[in-house]
C-alpha cells in the first residue's frame, strides 16, 4: 500500500501529460512507445550500437536503413492537417479512423511541417501517433527537418501565419496549465525540481510588433528554441539526412561537402543544436535543408553532374529524394531519375494543390499515387514518374524499374476514403508576410 502512494504523484504527472497532449491535439491519445525490441531493426552493422544514448540524452538516430518492401515519401505539408491525413491515406497508410494500417511500410516525410498554416502542432501529434503505431506494427515513420524547422528552432518567424502564432499561444495555455497541475501533485514528483518555465529569458514585447501578436511570437520561442519542450520532444527526433535502401532523402539537397563531413555527424550536430547541447551548426550544414540545385523547376538548370559525384559517394544510393521547391506540374524526376521533387505545395498556406506521394517498392520500381485528377485528362505532363488518380475508386500509374525503364500500366485500388472536402484559400496580405521579420533571430548559425 505504501508503495502505491509513493507512485501516485508520478501517476497523476503522466495523467497530467495525457491530458495536455489532448487539448493540444485536439483530441488525441498517443499510443505507448514501441518497446525497443518490437522497433524495426537494421540487420546491418552499426559502429555505434554499443551507444545507446547520444551526447543530447536521446536513444541515438539512426541514419542508414536497409530498403523496406515499401517505401512512401511524402512531401512539405506546411501546417495543413486535412492534406497531412489525404496523404497518407492516399498511401495507404492510415485507415478512415486516421490510425495506421500500412504493416511494414516505411515512412518518411521530408520536412516542412511548420509555418504557412495554423495546425503544426497538429501534425507534430500526429507524425507522433503514427510513428509509434507503425513501430508496433513492425513499420517506420521516420520524418526530417526542413528549412522551416531549422529558422524556426533559430527564432526566424518571418513565414508564421496568425492561426499559427494562435496554435502556440494556445499550447502555452495548457502547458502551464500542465506544469501547475505537476508541481500541486506534491513531494517525491519526478523530477519535480526540472519543472522550469519555458519563458525564462523570452522578452515580453518586440519592437514594432503588435502588441496582440507577442503572445503567439513568445510562446514560439519557447516552444522551439533549441531544447524547448516542443523542440525537444518533437524536432529532436528528426534527421537532416537519411538513406532508405538505394534512396537518400533529404528536404533541400546534399552536397559533395556534406558527404564528406559525414551524413550521420551532420545529423547529430543538427540534433545536438535543437536539444541545446551545441550553441550553433556549422553554416555548411544550414544548406542541406536550402539547396535547390537539384529541384528547380527546369531540367536544364539542375546540377546533374554534382548530383551524380554525390550519390556516387554513398554507397548503394541510386537518386536523391528532395522536397523543398515546389513542383507545380507534380512529383517528377530530371537527371535520368537520380533526383526526384516531391513538394507539389499542397499546404492550403501555399497552393493548395492536391496531394502527390512517392512510392518504391521492394524492387526499387517507382510509381507516383497522386489525387490530381488532372492528370487523367492529360493536361499536365512534364518529366512526370507517371500517375494519375482515375476516380475514388481506382489509381492507374506506369511504374518503372531500378533503371528508369518504363514497365506496363497497372491499376491498384486507392486505400481507404480520398475525403477531398474543399478548404478556401486563405488570403494574405503584405502585413501577414511581413510582421514577423523584424523579430530578431536568437540562435544563428556560425562558420565554427
Amino acid at each position: 500500500m505504501a508503495s502505491s502512494h509513493q507512485n501516485l504523484p508520478n501517476l497523476l504527472s503522466s495523467f497530467v501529460d495525457t491530458f495536455v497532449d489532448f487539448s493540444i491535439s485536439s483530441g488525441l491519445f498517443l499510443p505507448p512507445r514501441p518497446p525497443q525490441s518490437e522497433r524495426p531493426l537494421n540487420p546491418k552493422p552499426d559502429r555505434h550500437a554499443n551507444s545507446k544514448l547520444d551526447s543530447n540524452g536521446l536513444p541515438r538516430l539512426r541514419t542508414v536503413f536497409s530498403a523496406p518492401g515499401r517505401l512512401i515519401a511524402v512531401g512539405d505539408l506546411h501546417g495543413d492537417l486535412n492534406k497531412t491525413k489525404q496523404a497518407f491515406r492516399l498511401s495507404g497508410l492510415i485507415d478512415e479512423q486516421d490510425r495506421w494500417c500500412g504493416g511494414s511500410t516505411t515512412a518518411v516525410q521530408v520536412g516542412d511541417v511548420l509555418d504557412r498554416g495554423g495546425e503544426e502542432l497538429k501534425i507534430l501529434y500526429f507524425l507522433e501517433k503514427l510513428r509509434r503505431e507503425a513501430g508496433k506494427a513492425g513499420g517506420c515513420v521516420i520524418t526530417l527537418n526542413g528549412n522551416h524547422e531549422i529558422m524556426n528552432v533559430d527564432g526566424d518567424f518571418r513565414s508564421v501565419s496568425r492561426e499559427g502564432l494562435k496554435e502556440f499561444e494556445d499550447w502555452a495555455f495548457w502547458y502551464r496549465i500542465g506544469q501547475v497541475l505537476k508541481k500541486r501533485c506534491g513531494n517525491g514528483i519526478e523530477d519535480k525540481k526540472n519543472i522550469k518555465d519555458p519563458f525564462d529569458g523570452v522578452p515580453s514585447k518586440f519592437a514594432g510588433v503588435k502588441p496582440e501578436w507577442c503572445k503567439g511570437i513568445r510562446a514560439r520561442i519557447a516552444a522551439l528554441r533549441p531544447n524547448g519542450p516542443v523542440a525537444r520532444r518533437f524536432l529532436s527526433q528528426n534527421h537532416t539526412v537519411v538513406v532508405v535502401g538505394d534512396s537518400v532523402l533529404v528536404h533541400g539537397g546534399l552536397l559533395p561537402k556534406h558527404v564528406d563531413f559525414g551524413l550521420v555527424k551532420a545529423n547529430k550536430e543538427v540534433r545536438d543544436w535543437i536539444c541545446g547541447v551545441r550553441k550553433n551548426v556549422r553554416k555548411k550544414l544550414n544548406s542541406i535543408v536550402w539547396s535547390r540545385k537539384f529541384s528547380k523547376e527546369l531540367a536544364k538548370d539542375c546540377d546533374c553532374s554534382t548530383l551524380k559525384r554525390v550519390l556516387a559517394q554513398i554507397p548503394g544510393a541510386k537518386r536523391m529524394i528532395v522536397g523543398h521547391t515546389i513542383q507545380r506540374s507534380g512529383i517528377n524526376s530530371v537527371c535520368d531519375n537520380m533526383a526526384i521533387r516531391i513538394d507539389v505545395g499542397m499546404s492550403r498556406g501555399y497552393i493548395d494543390s492536391l496531394p502527390d506521394v512517392l512510392e518504391i517498392d521492394s524492387e526499387s520500381r517507382i510509381r507516383v499515387l497522386t489525387l490530381n485528377p488532372l492528370y487523367n485528362h492529360g493536361f499536365i505532363h512534364k518529366n512526370r514518374i507517371d500517375g494519375v488518380c482515375k476516380d475514388s475508386d481506382e489509381l492507374k500509374s506506369r511504374t518503372m524499374d531500378g533503371n528508369g525503364t518504363e514497365q506496363d500500366m497497372e491499376y491498384t485500388p486507392c486505400s481507404g476514403p480520398l475525403n477531398l472536402t474543399p478548404v478556401p484559400v486563405p488570403t494574405f496580405t503584405r502585413e501577414r508576410k511581413s510582421f514577423t521579420r523584424k523579430i530578431f533571430h536568437l540562435y544563428s548559425f556560425s562558420d565554427e
